[in-house]
């Protein structure tokens, strides 16, 4: 998991940190991280979610963040590269480890990508639509949504509908248009094209009854669902 300077609500953060191997701070995300422990119902719980390291920058970490971080351990990596975003260095910082531990590629989540400035977001969407090309899977998850790109092809998405809300979405980011054949769907399409000058499957809808939906697709998409949490 990898922490963005974003706000993200408690509850999911926990359930995210206890699913996940390793977890890291991009930057300013440990001053997010650091905040949301420190008075938790009264009480100081950073030493319970301490991360593998942090890493960016470091022009957003705050130096009372960085102390404590120091003094319990935590490395802080400085990376000056100024072509590579926050994120992009903790992605490249777990590709590292993973040839270091001959390591299968991990599944990462990374926790705020999709909220804050709309550049920032977009940023997430290109990154993440172009790494789908390694093999690894990435979901992009907020306190609302889950995201991450389904590459062209057919995919069969296992819904737990007390996890995920009813709203879901079919997005066409990154491609002029896909021809998109679904089930499982409210409002299902069969060899639709969906592009942004034409249709996009918008606010449709999970069906309760289908513990499953599947989808085809001629070009990547983003597959998006919202969160109960």
């Amino acid at each position: 998991m990898i922490i963005l300077n974003q706000p993200f609500a408690f509850g999911l953060f926990q359930r995210l940190w206890v699913s996940s191997d390793w977890r890291c701070c991009a930057d300013g995300g440990a001053n997010r991280l650091h905040d949301a422990c420190l008075k938790r119902d009264g009480k100081d719980v950073r030493e319970n979610y301490l991360p593998d390291f942090i890493k960016g920058d470091l022009d957003s970490l705050r130096e009372d963040v960085k102390q404590y971080y120091a003094s319990k351990g935590v490395p802080i990596i400085y990376d000056k590269d100024q072509d590579s975003t926050d994120l992009m260095k903790c992605i490249n910082e777990l590709s590292a480890k993973e040839e270091r531990e001959g390591n299968d590629r991990y599944e990462l989540i990374v926790l705020g990508g999709l909220s804050g400035r709309l550049d920032q977001t977009i940023h997430t969407l290109s990154l993440l639509y172009k790494l789908r090309k390694t093999g690894r899977r990435i979901f992009a998850v907020n306190d609302e949504n889950v995201a991450w790109v389904l590459d062209q092809g057919e995919h069969h998405i296992e819904i737990d509908h007390a996890l995920f809300g009813q709203t879901c979405g079919l997005l066409p980011v990154g491609v002029d248009s896909s021809v998109i054949t679904t089930t499982g769907l409210e409002w299902n399409l069969t060899e639709r094209e969906s592009g942004f000058d034409g249709i996009v499957s918008t606010s449709n809808h999970l069906v309760p009854e289908e513990p499953v939906v599947y989808i085809k697709t001629s070009r990547p998409i983003w597959w998006t669902m919202e969160l109960r949490i």
